[in-house]
């Protein structure tokens, strides 16, 4: 049974929320595990557009660092739950309009709900957005939130056991990250139980930390925070301390500067055409054209990835790598050029998915 085509902005994920774990079919399943591909994939536009805005690219540069590593964590963990899919029977879909991103607006699925999610270069406010996407259900930090994206992990995780028997080795693609991203960030086959409930634990550690500690316990480099601290950091400007004499984690440490970086204006929904006071002239409209072209065939190379018979996904993955090299050198051309009615601020990808 193929997994259906999925509407974007509809609050799926609360409604299956509200359906009791022993109540779930297996139709449920594939349709949450689509739902969490598409939350993998909505995180990946405004994360990027702000790492694509910082001027310094070196990686000794540590908040350029910090972003990069995190998009690689967030792909990793996208090619980890369409494994899942495919395991179960499901198809990948990323490439209906229905199904892609739309910005600003919420989270797919209703997670989150009354965040409204935008594309524009980095700031404190541009990362404060990026710890509320990652805000786990109990911050060390902080006191107790409500609907998250771990708490939906949480839930797919307590349901597959009881769809176990459908787990195959089918349209499984493998890709390496591991080596220069971090133990967890390998693409790896789900083909058993534990190793889906094993991926789940990564995805939700990497992204909130564990109960105990708001270090990333599968890092690229010792000492990595989660990404709901580490984006925290930047928002608040100083690095998260325990301090002693309270016995709490607090954001009172050495300061974190903003690297320099270009202003990128915060993206309208539907692209800057739909801003009348900036609609783009004939050479920027080329550009933007250009970015959300090679997007476009990002998500098609990856959507043809996991329809692949197992083993013979892998290169449509390293397609999908290379269009992104291609979508960052249009968005650093973008971002040079002003906004012609505040040009304090410059253009940005828009991130739109083209059809034809």
């Amino acid at each position: 049974m193929a997994t259906g085509v999925l509407d974007y902005e509809s609050d799926a994920i609360v409604q299956l929320m509200n359906i009791a774990e022993e109540d779930w079919t297996e139709q449920e399943l594939k349709d949450a595990l689509q739902r969490a591909i598409m939350l993998e994939l909505s995180t990946i536009p405004p994360y990027a557009t702000a790492l694509w805005s910082i001027l310094n690219r070196d990686d000794s540069e540590p908040v350029f660092h910090g972003i990069k590593e995190i998009i690689f964590d967030e792909m990793s963990h996208f090619g980890l739950v369409c494994n899942m899919l495919t395991s179960i029977g499901g198809t990948v879909t990323l490439t209906d309009p229905l199904t892609v991103p739309k910005f600003p607006g919420e989270l797919p699925g209703g997670v989150n709900p009354g965040l409204e999610v935008f594309l524009s270069g980095l700031s404190r406010e541009s990362a404060a957005l990026f710890a509320d996407i990652e805000k786990p259900e109990h911050p060390l930090a902080f006191a107790l939130d409500g609907n998250t994206i771990g708490a939906f992990y949480q839930r797919i995780a307590d349901v597959f056991p009881k769809f176990a028997d459908l787990i195959h080795d089918r349209n499984q693609v493998t890709f390496r990250l591991g080596s220069g991203h971090g133990a967890g960030n390998d693409i790896i086959p789900m083909t058993t139980l534990p190793a889906i409930l094993h991926a789940i634990e990564i995805i939700k550690a990497q992204g909130e930390g564990t109960a105990a500690s708001p270090e990333n316990p599968f890092p690229g480099k010792p000492g990595e925070l989660a990404h709901y601290y580490a984006f925290k950091e930047i928002a608040e400007g100083h690095r998260l301390v325990f301090n002693e004499a309270t016995q709490k984690f607090e954001f009172t440490g050495d300061p974190v500067p903003l690297p320099d970086n270009s202003p990128v204006g915060r993206v309208p929904r539907g692209g800057w055409a739909n801003d009348p006071d900036n609609a783009p002239d004939q050479a920027t409209a080329d550009l933007l054209h250009t970015f959300n072209q090679h997007y476009s065939d990002m998500l098609h190379a990856l959507e043809e990835a996991w329809s692949k018979p197992s083993g013979q996904g892998g290169g449509f993955v390293g397609t999908a790598i290379g269009l992104m090299g291609d979508m960052r050198d249009a968005a650093q051309q973008i971002n040079v050029l002003k906004l012609p009615a505040n040009p304090r601020f410059t253009y940005g990808p828009e991130w739109l998915f083209v059809t034809a």
